[in-house]
Formats: structure tokens, sequence, C-alpha cells
């Protein structure tokens, strides 16, 4: 096998295995919080979750709360992290450089993929009718 190939199979098990660690053990929790149900009772009622990608993109591209089918967004939003992270980890992997400058550039592929990922799926979101205006 090619270097190519090797990194394309490193690159897809690695977001297969973040895709399925963010969904199950950090995306479940904060649904379930967004939609009240919550495992464990506590004494004192604490603030819900604060899910940060959906504030985010509520905010940023004024969606509306009630138009908005919850569960489409937060796989969407766990689809985004999965690649951001298994590409930017994949990339950085296979540069031969040394050690500062891969945490350099990790550094500023995971801003510029945050960013352009993120504005993609709202853009995407309005168009599908769930803005306020």
């Amino acid at each position: 096998m090619n270097e190519v190939t090797k990194a394309f199979i490193f690159g897809l098990i690695t977001f297969l295995i973040i895709f399925i660690i963010y969904y199950f053990f950090i995306l479940k929790d904060k649904f379930d919080a967004y939609n009240g149900k919550t495992k464990k009772k506590k004494k004192k009622q604490e603030k819900p979750l604060d899910f940060i990608e959906f504030t985010y993109l509520v905010s940023k591209f004024q969606l509306d709360k009630d138009k908005i089918n919850v569960l489409f967004m937060f796989r969407g939003i766990a689809f985004l992290n999965a690649f951001i992270i298994s590409v930017t980890g994949t990339i950085i992997y296979y540069i031969p450089v040394n050690m500062i400058i891969k945490f350099i550039i990790g550094f500023a592929m995971v801003f510029a993929l945050i960013y352009a990922l993120y504005e993609l799926f709202g853009r995407l979101l309005v168009k599908k009718g769930w803005s306020k205006k």
C-alpha cells in the first residue's frame, strides 16, 4: 500500500472512532439535557449543559429554535467536529517536519476548518428554512 492509501485509511478509522465517542458519550448527554431528559435527579437544580456549537450557530445565523430539527443539528455538529479533528490529526501525523511546526500548522488548520465548516453548516441550516426571517 502506498502512503496516500495508508493516510486515507488512518483518517477514516480516526474519524469513525472520534465520531462514535463524541456522539454517544458527549452529544447524547447534551441532547438529553436540551430536551429535559436527565438520568439523575439532583437536589440542586443546575443550569442545563451549555452546548457552545448550538448556541453559536443559533446566534450567528439567527435560527429559530422552534423550527430547528435539533437531532439533525446535533448529528451534523458531531460529524463536523469528528471531521475537523481527524483531518487535522491525519495531516499533521504525516507531515515530516519538527514538532513545533506541526503544532503551528495544526493550530492554524483547526481554526480554519472550524470557521469554514461551521459557516457552511450554518448556511445549510438557513437554506433549510430554519431562520427567524
